[in-house]
């Protein structure tokens, strides 16, 4: 008999989510939880994080800590897998969720606005990998999820530094699933279409976006929050287990224009 829905059962298993605090990542965490995950959730906000840890825990009943850490500081992220060692004794998933996005024009844009993105969205995941795949190779097991976007794989204008960024993460877990497939660790990413998360919701209702929604979405509406879930159980899991460098689009519809 083959073991069917028990591939997707993440019971004992340790997760580290990026950006854990609200948005995708919280969602993300509330999914790894429901399929018996533990985790150690990051932002920047001490008590947001904190918050969110404690309302997991309590409603799936797993081990949930919520840190401060900011990604972009290698300090910060040897702290948080430093934590989660100490804590679990080992990182089997790790989401690199935390993100970032400034839109404008391309002569609007500053420096500092574009390095800023490309410091938060990619170097912070390189640094956070480069974290943990010591402990992934020692254990011979790893599931490395990042968070790329549709905006990763087709363009948009006034999007430079995020489309920049996204398309950068998508190479990233290309190579690394290359790189790292000898030692038992996958990675894969999830490229999702239009959110309604905290980061999207003061230009919900702009023009611009209410025809990109009607133009570019299939299903022609906004994802729901629990839509990324599924995704991230699978990733997560030994449901994805023959999956190294692959691209998972949640985008309703996007990209099969």
């Amino acid at each position: 008999m083959l073991p069917g829905i028990k591939l997707f059962d993440l019971t004992g298993r340790v997760a580290i989510i990026t950006g854990g605090s609200k948005g995708l990542g919280s969602a993300m965490a509330e999914g790894l939880a429901s399929a018996g995950a533990d985790l150690l959730l990051t932002s920047r906000n001490q008590d947001e994080v904190e918050a969110t840890a404690a309302q997991i825990q309590s409603d799936y009943g797993n081990k949930v800590i919520g840190m401060a850490a900011d990604v972009t500081d290698p300090d910060q992220v040897a702290a948080m897998t430093e934590r989660a060692i100490s804590e679990f004794g080992k990182i089997d998933i790790l989401i690199n969720n935390a993100g970032i996005n400034i839109r404008g024009p391309i002569d609007e844009i500053t420096l500092e606005e574009f390095q800023d993105v490309q410091n938060v969205n990619v170097t912070g995941p390189w640094l956070c990998v480069r974290s943990v795949v010591p402990h992934m190779k020692k254990a011979q097991y790893g599931k490395i999820i990042n968070l790329a976007s549709t905006l990763g794989l087709v363009g948009m204008s006034n999007r430079t530094p995020y489309t920049s960024s996204k398309g950068a993460m998508v190479q990233m877990t290309r190579a690394l699933g290359l790189e790292l497939c000898e030692y038992g660790i996958t990675c894969n990413a999830i490229c999702p279409g239009p959110f309604l998360t905290p980061m999207n919701e003061p230009f919900a209702e702009t023009e611009e976006i209410k025809k990109f929604i009607v133009g570019a979405v299939a299903m022609n509406r906004w994802a729901r929050m629990e839509e990324i879930q599924g995704a991230a159980i699978f990733l997560a899991s030994d449901a994805s287990s023959y999956m190294t460098g692959s691209m998972v689009t949640v985008d309703g519809g996007w990209t099969a224009r």
